[in-house]
């Protein structure tokens, strides 16, 4: 049996912190994964740097790479805390899995750009750091996401048939025959939460602010007729989508509590027209979307299907254990993205390693 013990890094698009988890990963001789997460918790980002991360289409260049630095060192110091704050052992510790912060990803033109420098990151910490898990299927011609449908299927198996992840965007991911198949669905938190912010909230807690608010049809048949949701999969999204499509049919500055209940039931909808027509019978939510009481109401309403919401640590950290765990993959040299999920030409071991 192989084992090993490693930090995960997850860093998401709604920028509403930097979920760190410990775990030991085990491989049996029958090559079958377990794992058990030993500590988690979630970091607060320091503001200036979220102000920064927001905007990141108006940095110049240079400055882009001065925050890639910046970003290595806050990740870094963050483990560090983390370490010391639950004692661990760090000659025990085989590597750091970071995701990273998604700045661009336009897989079409065969780029994407995860920022949080991984030389840094391990010169901070003295621990070996694996990152950059996209950029390799981009350069086979795939999606470069989603990239958790490797450890949905080996690490969560028996909870669910499906897995549905809220997070800036919502993704789901399948088992299709003997092919597992995963792609963005639609918008999640990231919209939600640039409205709540003109009511001076970081995001709409419970969904209270669209609990209070009515549809606006006219806006919900504009958002759900996108020409993104006729695409056949793969298919990813980006912020830069959000910036071209999504958000120019939306008013932000009046209507806050109407236009956040239209993308609610907008994002309920989409997701039910995705999981309604898969031969699934139960799909696991997580993601911060997963603790917005109203939007999992509105689900129910549409999903055919059982829906289970797990303990709060696999919602609050699922996607960090999973990037620890393509870190173990990276270092068994099995593959850790999937050609089926992506579209590239072939599965491959991706990451970019990194030696204090």
């Amino acid at each position: 049996m192989s084992s090993y013990n490693i930090i995960g890094l997850m860093s998401g698009t709604s920028l509403d912190g930097v979920d760190i988890s410990y775990c030991r990963y085990f491989r049996s001789k029958e090559k079958k994964w377990t794992f058990e997460l030993l500590f988690g918790k979630t970091y607060d980002y320091p503001e200036p740097i979220v102000n920064q991360l927001q905007d990141p289409f108006s940095l110049s260049a240079g400055a882009l790479a001065q925050l890639d630095t910046e970003l290595g060192e806050i990740y870094g110091k963050m483990i560090c805390t983390f370490i010391e704050e639950f004692n661990i052992d760090k000659k025990e510790v085989n590597a750091i899995a970071s995701h990273g912060q998604t700045i661009f990803h336009q897989p079409d033109k065969g780029w994407t750009t995860q920022i949080g420098c991984g030389t840094k990151i391990a010169v901070e910490t003295g621990i070996q750091v694996i990152n950059n898990f996209r950029s390799k299927d981009v350069y086979l011609g795939g999606q470069g996401a989603p990239l958790v449908p490797a450890g949905d299927f080996q690490l969560f198996q028996n909870e669910a048939d499906a897995f549905l992840n809220i997070g800036g965007f919502c993704n789901v991911s399948f088992r299709d025959k003997d092919k597992i198949i995963a792609f963005d669905i639609c918008p999640g938190n990231l919209p939600l939460n640039k409205l709540a912010h003109n009511r001076g909230l970081k995001y709409d807690k419970n969904g209270e602010l669209a609990r209070a608010g009515e549809i606006n049809f006219y806006l919900l048949g504009l958002l759900n007729e996108l020409p993104y949701y006729k695409e056949k999969y793969p298919k990813s999204l980006g912020v830069e989508w959000l910036e071209m499509e999504f958000y120019p049919l939306i008013k932000f500055d009046k209507d806050i509590e109407n236009n956040i209940r239209t993308i609610v039931e907008h994002i309920a909808m989409q997701i039910a027209d995705c999981l309604n027509n898969l031969n699934i019978s139960k799909v696991l939510i997580t993601g911060g979307g997963a603790k917005n009481a109203y939007l999992v109401e509105r689900l129910k309403q549409y999903v055919k299907k059982e829906i289970i919401i797990p303990e709060e640590n696999i919602i609050n950290f699922k996607e960090a254990i999973i990037f620890g765990f393509l870190g173990a993959l990276y270092l068994e040299k099995e593959p850790n993205v999937l050609r089926s999920v992506t579209g590239a030409a072939k599965d491959s071991v991706s990451g970019t390693l990194h030696l204090p």
